[in-house]
């Protein structure tokens, strides 16, 4: 089993002979699945990492996108260790042409944590470097979040050389199911539908190529928008077969002479109930065609999902925007009920392409 990357991050001189790299396996989930928890609840105290969502990034269908590695202790014959839990984690992962996202954790009390987040951080401009040339172009842009909270990841990401760029709001509404009657129905010549599904389950074709192309291009004016390809949004939802909940997928149409045309789409997935509060609904992805602004689109999109999460007996449903969005959406859920509890941040940095490694001569 190959049990180290091709081309591992080079550990600080410091640490050398005590820590070491390899691919995760396995049994490193739990292990950072706790590092991450701590993390989050660093700034969010109810907050926990998703085992399930770990699992399939590190082990899983979500692995075959990213190149990663754990930083666990050096075992006495020089090998990484297979017994000991890693101190830390990092994943880089192609995420579409030109744009590459980095998560990373580190142990609080891990030795030389400075110079080993700065050495994992490097390490993912050579990966992104990778995915550059891979796609065919110069440089992909490395993407990476922060709570507004976590001045202590803002502090390494802004030394590896990274800038922060927005901020954004995650907003919470309470559902009543006695507000069931008072949601307005939407405008005249509008509708919301959810998407039409097979005997199997499964959504029909169409209606699965309708919320992609009701997503893209209702996008294609706002923030760090990037092209998906179909074929990368499918290769997506393969990767979360037991996540992909169809009947949480809505389709918003209009009537054009007679014929009804799409014009907005809602992507949504339940949020699991914690000590704080029980089970909500979570608004992923709510897009309105260009050509269809002005019509309430987006508002019988979000009625839709109230009705649906007072109807499943859901007490909240969550949501995040740009808090400098060009179409004021921020300002439509705040009248709609929605309140900010959190922000957080994103921040870039890029990475040229580079040839391939494989190729470089042996050195002496």
């Amino acid at each position: 089993m190959l049990l180290t990357d091709h081309f591992p991050p080079t550990m600080p001189a410091a640490l050398e002979g005590r820590l070491t790299t390899r691919v995760p396996i396995e049994a490193d989930v739990p292990a950072v699945v706790a590092l991450v928890t701590a993390d989050i609840r660093r700034h969010t105290p109810d907050g926990a990492a998703d085992e399930a969502g770990m699992r399939s990034r590190m082990v899983g269908l979500k692995s075959w996108a990213r190149r990663e590695v754990v930083v666990v202790p050096t075992a006495a014959d020089g090998s990484p260790s297979l017994d000991q839990p890693p101190v830390a984690w990092i994943a880089v992962e192609d995420r579409a042409t030109g744009r590459t996202n980095v998560q990373f954790v580190l142990d609080q009390d891990c030795p030389e944590r400075d110079a080993l987040a700065a050495a994992l951080l490097d390490w993912a401009v050579e990966v992104g470097g990778s995915f550059a040339r891979a796609r065919g172009v110069e440089t992909t842009q490395l993407d990476a979040d922060a709570n507004e909270l976590d001045t202590d990841r803002a502090r390494l990401l802004e030394a590896a050389g990274y800038e922060r760029v927005r901020t954004w709001l995650h907003m919470r509404r309470p559902v009543d199911p006695g507000e069931l009657a008072e949601l307005p129905a939407p405008r005249e010549g509008t509708r919301v539908r959810q998407v039409h599904r097979h005997e199997s389950g499964l959504p029909v074709a169409q209606d699965v190529r309708t919320v992609h192309r009701m997503l893209e291009e209702s996008f294609a004016d706002h923030f760090n928008s990037y092209r998906e390809s179909f074929a990368e949004f499918v290769q997506r939802l393969i990767e979360n077969p037991d996540e992909a909940g169809w009947d949480h997928w809505w389709i918003a149409e209009i009537d054009r002479d007679g014929t009804w045309l799409p014009a907005g789409g809602l992507v949504a997935a339940v949020v699991p109930a914690t000590a704080a509060r029980g089970e909500g609904t979570y608004l992923e992805y709510l897009g309105v065609h260009r050509s269809a602004r002005g019509h309430g689109i987006a508002k019988a999109l979000l009625n839709a999902s109230l009705q649906d999460a007072a109807e499943r007996g859901r007490t909240h449903v969550e949501l995040e925007v740009d808090d400098d969005s060009p179409t004021g959406a921020d300002g439509l859920y705040a009248a709609m009920g929605w309140a900010t509890y959190e922000r957080t941040r994103s921040w870039h940095s890029s990475a040229p392409t580079h040839p391939s490694r494989l190729l470089e001569p042996p050195t002496a």
